[in-house]
């Protein structure tokens, strides 16, 4: 197994969106409900991910194959959450359980030790033991649960709010 751990580029743009549109059809990971276009995930990624972009965005690739990918953006709008990211991560079902997602958040963290970034925060839905357990791995601790936040798929879900002082 070849991975390596990239920039995103322009050829990604496709194969990122299917990968995030299998998670909004299929599961509670995201509470997006509709699938995006290419077009739309153009703008926002390569405004929110450019070269000066604050925010990182790192791809994995398998035998030169997209399989995964992982994000830091805003938590939220106000200025004064500015030293404060989400992170996200996204696998391709084939590639987890691989390694793929420690090599992926490493370098995530990695690159936002040289920003001006105090904490990062995680939201994970529940149950997602795997993504709970990453996130442990990499000194993220829990600092609470928003109850039956989102709806999806005709159901409430929890929410379980992760942090890492950076």
């Amino acid at each position: 197994m070849v991975t390596s751990i990239r920039l995103p580029k322009a050829s990604d743009l496709f194969p990122l969106t299917q990968l995030y549109n299998h998670y909004i059809l299929n599961t509670v990971i995201t509470f997006d409900i509709e699938p995006y276009t290419v077009d739309q995930r153009r703008e926002r990624w390569w405004r929110h991910y450019g070269t000066d972009g604050r925010h990182r965005m790192w791809v994995a690739e398998k035998d030169q194959q997209v399989v995964g990918y992982a994000t830091s953006s805003k938590l939220r709008d106000k200025a004064a959450y500015d030293t404060s990211v989400e992170t996200s991560i996204y696998l391709s079902p084939d590639a987890q359980g691989l390694g793929i997602g420690t090599q992926l958040y490493a370098k995530l963290l990695d690159s936002l030790a040289d920003e001006d970034v105090h904490r990062a925060y995680a939201a994970i839905t529940l149950p997602n033991p795997e993504s709970i357990a990453l996130h442990h791995k990499f000194g993220f601790h829990s600092v609470g649960r928003y109850g039956e936040v989102g709806r999806k798929f005709g159901q409430y879900w929890d929410v379980e709010w992760l942090e890492k002082s950076l």
